[in-house]
């Protein structure tokens, strides 16, 4: 099947780390507007964007390592989303499109805000679209993010779902199994009873992710502390795992462009109740033997990330109603609304 809508093109741009592929909106000049999609998808999420950003603006997506079609080199879990911010830095480079506007969702918005603590100068502005928390994701606790146990159980390559991983491996694009990726798209990407535009080319997206121990989920550890998994040190959900990745205080930063946090108000993905957060799972009696909450509460997501954009202070936080995991997919016009402005004031 065409993955790109009219008016998009892809080309492969060889950097110092490795060969990224981009996509661009034919003819378009003007200020650099990059977009930085989320795990288990690709550039092809950002096209109706790109399409839809007005004149003075040059849209542009890059697909992230093991992802669409760039190179799949492997993740070194152990530097967090570094291997990915570290890629985005070459692109910009080997570009020269510094400053450009920066636009990261989900696992892409943990890639900018590392991108942002090694590279300020480098951007115009920055937008957050349901970002993985600054303490990653699964294992911690509380506003500071301390962690449930040193090991970062509940947390890595051991909370993937084996049945939705065997699907993304043997590309399945049915509708069948709640495991799907396109039954997984329309229940936790988009809120339901969303069916988002291009859907087919959605789920083509996601079946681009590799799969293995160098890529999703990555290698799993073992611990005897509950849910008896803790993160490896290679593949994509260990980079977020918080003993790898930790950006407690953004004050340093300087200098500091303007940052857009947007979320969904009804995202099960990104959540203080998150449906993919063993720890909110054992809580409400889906996975056994959770030992509590005082051992081990459900992570605050959205709580935790304001704590540290409270450190950074030049932020502005905008919800947007009847929204889920994917708010560029779900509700379009509000979405482009509110980056449109952020782009514009940012100059």
């Amino acid at each position: 099947m065409t993955t790109l809508l009219p008016g998009v093109s892809a080309r492969r741009i060889a950097t110092k780390r490795l060969t990224v592929n981009v996509l661009e909106v034919d003819g378009r000049t003007g200020t650099p507007v990059v977009f930085v999609h989320g795990n288990v998808s690709s550039s092809l999420f950002w096209q109706t964007t790109m399409l839809a950003l007005p004149d003075g603006f040059r849209p542009l997506a890059l697909d992230l390592r093991g992802f669409g079609a760039t190179d799949p080199e492997p993740v070194d879990a152990t530097r967090g989303l570094s291997d990915y911010a570290d890629d985005l830095a070459a692109l910009v480079s080997a570009m020269d499109i510094a400053p450009a506007h920066l636009i990261g969702w989900s696992m892409g918005g943990g890639v900018l805000l590392q991108y942002l603590l090694d590279e300020p100068t480098a951007i115009a502005s920055l937008t957050l679209v349901n970002p993985v928390s600054p303490f990653g994701f699964g294992g911690t606790r509380g506003t500071e993010g301390e962690l449930c146990h040193p090991s970062g159980a509940g947390s890595g390559a051991g909370g993937a779902n084996p049945d939705f991983i065997q699907r993304l491996a043997t590309g399945d694009t049915g509708d069948e199994s709640p495991l799907s990726p396109r039954q997984v798209l329309l229940a936790h990407y988009v809120k339901p009873p969303c069916v988002p535009e291009h859907l087919d080319t959605l789920v083509a997206s996601m079946l681009s992710t590799r799969t293995g121990d160098d890529h999703y989920p990555g290698t799993v550890a073992g611990t005897e502390e509950w849910p008896g998994t803790a993160p490896g040190d290679r593949g994509v959900l260990n980079t977020m795992a918080p003993v790898h990745f930790r950006i407690p205080d953004l004050s340093s930063v300087s200098p500091k462009p303007p940052v857009l946090w947007l979320r969904g108000a009804d995202d099960v993905i990104v959540s203080d109740t998150s449906l993919y957060d063993l720890a909110y799972l054992g809580s409400i009696g889906a996975v056994p033997g959770w030992p509590g909450a005082e051992v081990f509460p459900p992570q605050p997501m959205v709580a935790q990330t304001r704590a540290v954009l409270d450190t950074y202070g030049n932020y502005r936080e905008v919800v947007i109603p009847d929204s889920g995991h994917g708010p560029h997919l779900d509700q379009p016009t509000a979405f482009r609304a509110a980056l449109v402005e952020h782009l514009a004031s940012a100059g």
